[in-house]
């Protein structure tokens, strides 16, 4: 059960009222992690989604954003993330299969997929400075510096929504995954 409160969708007005449109056009539905962060801060929900823009507009492609989302959300521990994204990843083709590869770090069968996964897993999942030979194995699965940064975005916005998800307890409005 959330932790947090969170007003339902139709009862929002102002800037939380004109997001949760946004968001219901875009995916047909306000998420209970978007309604929570929204009734408590649309700045901070406002800020997400232009993240979310940003990343999506770049070079990345959405199986690739896909695996970034899966792949922090498992390391995090975030249920809710990994539900969602888990259905967000049949809509760019992954097989049940795939995605549980992606957050267990096993090999897909897909080497610049494994290498994504690998980069991503090691950045979220240790501290201090990445050692060079896992930037050097991303670069040589055909990832430029461009795409580099874009990757620290797309974590960056999965990161802050695995945050509140992690204090909220989020109750989750996705199937959840086993």
């Amino acid at each position: 059960m959330s932790r947090l409160s969170q007003i339902q969708p139709e009862a929002a007005t102002g800037v939380t009222a004109d997001l949760f449109a946004k968001i219901r056009k875009a995916i047909g539905k306000v998420p209970n992690a978007y309604a929570t962060i929204g009734t408590h801060s649309p700045e901070a929900l406002g800020a997400m989604l232009a993240v979310d823009a940003v990343v999506s507009s770049g070079s990345l492609s959405k199986a690739e954003i896909e695996t970034i989302k899966l792949a922090v959300s498992e390391v995090a521990g975030c249920d809710y993330c990994v539900a969602a994204h888990t259905l967000a990843g049949k809509f760019v083709g992954f097989s049940a299969e795939t995605m549980q590869q992606i957050r267990s770090g096993e090999p897909t069968g897909d080497a610049k997929r494994d290498a994504l996964v690998r980069f991503v897993r090691a950045l979220t999942g240790t501290r201090g400075t990445l050692p060079a030979a896992e930037l050097g194995a991303l670069r040589e699965a055909g990832y430029d510096e461009h795409q580099v940064v874009e990757i620290s975005l797309a974590i960056t916005s999965i990161t802050f929504t695995n945050l509140v998800n992690r204090i909220n307890d989020t109750t989750l409005d996705f199937p959840a995954v086993k």
